[in-house]
């Protein structure tokens, strides 16, 4: 016995076999857009501390010399 797929949509309860074609079109395509948004969400999470760290390491060659000395110190 197959079990039946539920979509939750909205705050009901349809069956997959009970979906328009319109409806399916756009159930696929709001799977896939949650997809590729955290997909990017991760990339974004991974890329944030180079971003964080070239930042400074820019901010930091623009000080004058004798702060960069007394940092290091």
């Amino acid at each position: 016995m197959t079990e039946e797929k539920i979509n939750t949509i909205g705050d009901q309860e349809i069956k997959n076999e009970d979906l328009t074609p319109e409806q399916h079109h756009h159930k696929n395509h709001v799977i896939s857009l949650r997809n590729k948004i955290a997909k990017f969400q991760f990339e974004i999470d991974d890329l944030k501390p180079s971003l964080t760290w070239h930042e400074k390491a820019l901010i930091d060659t623009t000080k004058p010399k004798e702060d960069q000395a007394s940092e290091e110190e």
